[in-house]
């Protein structure tokens, strides 16, 4: 599986200009919503959940809120770029402004986990965080995520 499998063209947001986290959650939910043809609210509702186990905010600048929801056919991913960084309570306390977004059906275990893995290297990378952060529209947004791939770990 790899990106092209889970972030298309339509699930990348730029210039997100949010206040906060859940109004983050909100709008990418609604936008992940239009793709995957279910209901905003119980994608947020999804998420909410999830960050209440623990903030999604994995570190530097880097969220990836994630869930699982019945029903939905494949993984999912909407990748955003956010106008000014937010509070997410992520691990490091710093402020978020990229944001990962990914939903997997309820029964794709091993499938999301694998997909979580993939995001998360490819947002460690500091060289691929500040070219994400650099990109000028939601295209080359998905550009630079698409082709910054790093190869499964043998």
């Amino acid at each position: 599986m790899g990106f092209a499998d889970i972030l298309k063209p339509d699930g990348v947001i730029h210039n997100l200009n949010a206040r906060c986290k859940r109004e983050a959650l909100e709008i990418m939910a609604e936008k992940a919503a239009g793709i995957v043809n279910r209901p905003t609210p119980e994608i947020v509702e999804t998420l909410l959940q999830r960050e209440q186990l623990g903030s999604t905010g994995v570190g530097d600048g880097v969220a990836i809120p994630h869930g699982k929801i019945d029903g939905l056919g494949s993984i999912v991913g909407v990748l955003t770029l956010l106008e000014k960084p937010v509070s997410f309570d992520a691990l490091d306390d710093q402020p978020v402004d990229l944001i990962f977004l990914l939903l997997a059906p309820a029964n794709a275990t091993a499938a999301h986990l694998k997909a979580l893995a993939k995001v998360s290297r490819l947002l460690r990378d500091p060289d691929t965080r500040a070219a994400l952060r650099g990109a000028d529209s939601a295209e080359s947004l998905f550009a630079l995520a698409t082709s910054a791939e790093k190869p499964d770990a043998a």
